[in-house]
């Protein structure tokens, strides 16, 4: 490529910015899966509305969002709103031995939804983030401000939870149908 030459401009095109319409449109085609992230983050209606809210209100007071970045964005602000109003932090559970682990108390027996709303906070986002979100655990480092390996540790302590009320459903179901 020759420095001095012009540039053809015309040919490359501008990549779309989203207008708040445009991310009306997002939070409202992925209401369901946003306030389910809410209420995944902060285990209460109340709360997991609030945050839905506020994070739309954000969402639409912005400028300069790229149109292909509008979910993705949404359930970013989603996310900050929540860690603001739960503030979760480990729980150092390094004396805890991992077969020992009582399972995640449910409300209702065999919702695995119940089950992940009975974890400790700090757990809880955790497993959020990292398993159904997919984050790095670098990433769940730095947005919940912990070192990777109180991450590390929340991830295993959720899954084990999770594991052990799976066998206790398992094993109401075994007991309802004999």
């Amino acid at each position: 490529m020759n420095m001095l030459e012009p540039m053809d401009v015309g040919s490359e095109r501008a990549a779309p910015y989203a207008t708040a319409a445009d991310l009306f449109k997002t939070f409202t085609e992925e209401m369901h899966s946003l306030y389910l992230l809410s209420l995944l983050l902060t285990a209460d209606n109340d709360k997991a509305e609030q945050c839905f809210v506020s994070a739309m209100g954000e969402c639409l007071e912005e400028v300069g969002v790229l149109m292909e970045w509008t979910r993705s964005r949404a359930r970013r602000t989603i996310l900050k709103y929540a860690i603001r109003m739960i503030m979760p932090v480990p729980v150092h559970a390094d004396s805890l031995p991992l077969a020992g682990l009582s399972p995640a108390a449910t409300s209702a027996e065999g919702n695995p939804l119940a089950a992940i709303l009975a974890l400790d906070s700090f757990e809880r986002f955790v497993f959020v983030l990292s398993v159904l979100e997919g984050r790095s655990e670098q990433d769940c480092s730095i947005l919940l401000r912990s070192s990777r390996r109180d991450i590390m540790m929340a991830r295993v302590l959720a899954l084990n939870r999770l594991a052990n009320s799976d066998a206790i459903f398992a094993q109401a179901d075994d007991l309802t149908q004999a």
